[in-house]
């Protein structure tokens, strides 16, 4: 399979990905749409025609931000609903009821890097628990809806760092090893890449696309948990300690949004599936150590081990 690449770029901007390209008459949920590349998706396709819904935790904070995006877009098609990937009641009741069809699902919500191992009622650790396990249930629950659309599509936003590890699936909630919180948010973002790898497999009879992708480095709420060495050595903050909106060479929100939208509704990939991109365009799957963490790392990608992912995740959610 040919690498895909399009005339787009790091600079590019979610509303350059899809100038021209209409919406109108497609539905769309994007969790975590109350802020950050979430909003900046959710704004750019209701822009374009498409019905968005916001799927986020706090629903007051959804409203306000549906009411920016209808004065901002002049389109009145934005709702809110409410979803707690850490909580699978939110998640089912999401679900329940939803069979118009759904041709834009974009995974976007997710925690990083929390200090301590914290776990969910079920016992999962809450990075794997909301990045994957949360967006699987959804997805899964969803999957009727978006085969009614006969060409949805599937966004997944993972994370360079997904390179920090594969998923250990002999400990995947951290109850023998010692826990680290980068090495289960890069866990966490490796098992969305191969669920994403899993769907497009399973999925691609009913009509459905499943990709994933590296936004880039972009100041959000996802830094929250981060404190002020780790900001500094990410480069995030200036001398003073000061948070800078846009660090050196990290991207604007639109631009943070840019592959994202590119994935849900441009011509340019139309088809496409089990890939991972960045910078709008299809990464080059890297090998060994990657101090620059550009790329996709191979471990990502493996067929088997999405096969296996798939059956845990299954499992877990008591799905299989």
């Amino acid at each position: 399979m040919s690498r895909v690449t399009t005339p787009f770029g790091a600079r590019s901007t979610a509303a350059d990905v899809i100038a021209g390209v209409d919406l109108t008459g497609r539905n769309a949920v994007v969790t975590g749409g109350s802020s950050g590349i979430g909003l900046e998706t959710a704004r750019t396709l209701a822009a374009a025609g498409a019905r968005v819904t916001l799927a986020v935790r706090d629903t007051g904070a959804g409203e306000r931000a549906a009411a920016g995006i209808r004065a901002a877009t002049g389109r009145d098609g934005v709702d809110v609903a409410r979803l707690d990937l850490a909580d699978r009641a939110t998640v089912d009741a999401f679900v329940a009821g939803r069979t118009e069809p759904l041709h834009i699902l974009v995974n976007n919500a997710g925690v990083m890097a929390l200090p301590e191992r914290t776990t969910t009622p079920e016992g999962w650790e809450t990075q794997f628990a909301t990045n994957h396990l949360g967006h699987a249930a959804l997805t899964l629950g969803l999957h009727d809806a978006l085969t009614a659309a006969q060409d949805a599509r599937i966004v997944v936003v993972s994370s360079s760092a997904h390179q920090f590890s594969p998923v250990v699936l002999d400990d995947i909630h951290f109850t023998s090893r010692p826990y680290e919180a980068w090495s289960a948010y890069g866990q966490s973002k490796t098992a969305t890449v191969l669920f994403a790898v899993a769907l497009a497999k399973k999925w691609a009879a009913d009509g459905i696309t499943a990709n994933a992708l590296h936004p880039g480095g972009i100041m959000t709420n996802l830094q929250r948990h981060l404190d002020d060495a780790q900001l500094r050595y990410v480069g995030a903050t200036d001398e003073q300690g000061r948070r800078l909106e846009v660090p050196p060479g990290w991207k604007t929100p639109e631009q943070g949004a840019a592959t994202s939208v590119l994935l849900a509704a441009s011509p340019l990939v139309q088809g496409v599936t089990g890939r991972y991109f960045e910078d709008a365009n299809e990464a080059v799957v890297v090998t060994g150590e990657n101090d620059g963490l550009g790329g996709v790392a191979s471990h990502a990608l493996d067929p088997e081990t999405a096969d296996r992912l798939w059956a845990e995740t299954g499992r877990l959610l008591g799905t299989a």
